[in-house]
């Protein structure tokens, strides 16, 4: 249960403390005859309506039969002084019972403040998304991308200072090389010319695998950095990357004079590094 502040508990009980006194009031304002606390509520009543319990429908019927009781009592002469005490009487009885029927603590006109809860202070702003692990681009990730760029360009400035670039002598277009092979990363490429259509080895198959690539994040869209729980992908980047080694390993370790198939550990070497 919430706790009720100590404020609100200190006006409550001022309230009760002040509803008994009022109480203890009438009720010895009620032992005294009828007439006078009648006269005197009446009185207080048309003075300082708002401080008297008694309600204001009520006081209107009292008025209107003293209103008919005086009447009365100018008709029928020594008879209407009865009426009118008993009239008198009956207002005085019909008071402390409207008074006894106000519960304690209650405010002026009788209305009670009833207190549901206490809420503590805080933010009342509303939490739209909740927080995640995230690292801002930049410096977290380029900051230390540009260092490595930074240290591998001097790295090769360094390296090349000290090691010759192993060049070859100038082509000779009467003496073509045999077997002549392109660079080591196009040699799948030229392995595939020698299995396939041009426009199927140079075109189709590499357009369909960077396609498969380019999909491949939209087909698994599984957040883990696990690899038990991205198999699918993983299985795809492996076939993709084996299929390209494998050309190249052939291409350039196992072609010969013409190209053709030849195995190394027979034949020798065609393929300089």
């Amino acid at each position: 249960m919430t706790e009720i502040p100590e404020h609100l508990r200190k006006r409550a009980e001022a309230a009760r403390a002040k509803a008994a006194e009022s109480a203890a009031a009438e009720e010895s304002a009620a032992a005294t005859p009828a007439a006078a606390p009648a006269s005197g509520g009446e009185a207080a009543a048309a003075a300082d309506p708002a401080a008297s319990r008694i309600p204001a429908h009520l006081l209107e019927r009292s008025k209107a039969a003293k209103a008919r009781a005086s009447g009365e009592a100018e008709d029928t002469g020594g008879g209407g002084t009865a009426v009118a005490t008993a009239t008198a009487a009956t207002a005085a009885v019909a008071a402390p019972a409207a008074t006894a029927g106000v519960p304690v603590g209650a405010g002026p006109g009788g209305h009670t403040q009833r207190l549901l809860t206490v809420v503590k202070s805080g933010s009342i702003q509303e939490v739209k998304a909740s927080p995640v692990d995230k690292v801002h681009t930049w410096p977290h990730l380029l900051l230390p991308e540009f260092v490595a760029a930074l240290l591998c360009t001097a790295f090769l400035f360094v390296f090349s200072a000290f090691v010759n670039a192993p060049l070859q002598r100038l082509a000779n277009i009467n003496q073509t090389p045999n077997p002549s092979k392109a660079p080591w990363y196009f040699l799948g490429l030229q392995e595939l010319l020698t299995m396939f259509h041009p426009m199927v080895a140079g075109v189709t198959i590499p357009g369909m695998g960077l396609i498969v690539l380019i999909l491949a994040p939209y087909v698994d869209k599984n957040p883990s950095n696990k690899p038990e729980d991205r198999k699918f992908v993983i299985s795809l980047f492996t076939i993709f990357v084996m299929f390209w080694a494998v050309l190249t390993i052939i291409g350039s370790f196992f072609r010969g004079p013409g190209f053709n198939f030849v195995f190394p550990w027979r034949a020798g070497l065609f393929f300089e590094f």
